[in-house]
This record gives structure tokens, C-alpha cells and sequence, in this order.
């Protein structure tokens, strides 16, 4: 998907096309999380999830990544 920058007051701006956001359950307000990734000139935009009182977001995101990472071995070890 290519979309364009432009400024807004004295921001720039992405736009996301409605077929995206609503895919993603994001609208206007929702809070995403930016990364900028160097090596690969990415910025890569994630959702993020409402998470607990007292929980530091990254170390929310890193045992979320953790799990994706090792499902199968986690649901093995379940068994």
C-alpha cells in the first residue's frame, strides 16, 4: 500500500485508508506504537493492547513477542 505524507500544522502525516484501520480495530484516538528499524529503513506501526495497571508496556510487548515466538513449544509443554 503507498500512501503520501503531508503536513498538518506543523506535524507530518500518514494517512491509513478505512479498509486498513478497520481490519486492524483501530479509529481515530486508538494508540499504535512506532518503531523505526535503521538496517532495513522500516518504520513499522503496531497496535498495542490495553495492558494492566503497574505493567511496563516493553516488558509487555517482549513476553507477548516471547509467546508468539515459542508457541509450540509452550503448548507442548502444557500437554
Amino acid at each position: 500500500m503507498v500512501r503520501k505524507i503531508f503536513k498538518t500544522g506543523n506535524s507530518m502525516v500518514v494517512s491509513l485508508s478505512k479498509e486498513l484501520l478497520d481490519a486492524l480495530q483501530l479509529s481515530e484516538g486508538s494508540e499504535v506504537s512506532i518503531e523505526l528499524n535503521l538496517a532495513q529503513g522500516q518504520i513499522i506501526m503496531t497496535p498495542t493492547t490495553p495492558t494492566a495497571d503497574g505493567v511496563d508496556t516493553l516488558f509487555a510487548r517482549q513476553v507477548a513477542d516471547f509467546i508468539e515466538e515459542y508457541r509450540p513449544a509452550l503448548e507442548a509443554l502444557a500437554q
